[in-house]
């Protein structure tokens, strides 16, 4: 048995053999992965992680924001997106001053919330927006009765 390297095709090494072929069959895939990249490098907030899970009457987003203060924390519900804000600033030390780095988060709310209802709490680090469901959407029991 002969093992061989495999050599992944690019415009250098392929010759054109026949004049349909003249890129290389990745190129789509190599164009994608570098625009998802370009993406994420030209995002201006970074993120933190976001916590999504229901029951029967709420739907909840839980996020860490470790080390933030409760002032510094801003949450807003604005045509059926939930805009979460927050901002860490480090002390002023010797040499450099102080520096603050924003966060943010938008999640899409389902129509089902009842929006006036909304309520939020921190603690210990952990962010807690609470989504009440309206009592139509919400599941009902209903008994068999017996003939």
């Amino acid at each position: 048995m002969r093992i061989v390297r495999y050599s992944y095709p690019s415009y250098r090494n392929l010759s054109p053999v026949t004049g349909a072929f003249n890129r290389a069959p990745w190129s789509g895939l190599e164009n994608e992965i570098d625009r998802l990249f370009q993406s994420v490098v030209t995002d201006a907030s970074p993120r933190f992680p976001v916590d999504l899970y229901e029951d029967k009457a709420n739907a909840y987003v839980r996020a860490e924001l470790p080390g933030i203060n409760r002032a510094d924390i801003g949450v807003e519900l604005a045509e059926g997106e939930l805009t979460i804000t927050a901002a860490r600033k480090t002390p002023a030390t010797e040499g450099q001053a102080e520096e603050t780095f924003n966060y943010r988060r938008v999640l899409t709310v389902p129509e089902d919330v009842q929006a006036d209802q909304i309520s939020a709490a921190y603690e210990n680090g952990v962010l807690t927006v609470t989504l009440p469901k309206r009592a139509e959407t919400q599941p009902k029991k209903i008994t068999v009765a017996v003939k």
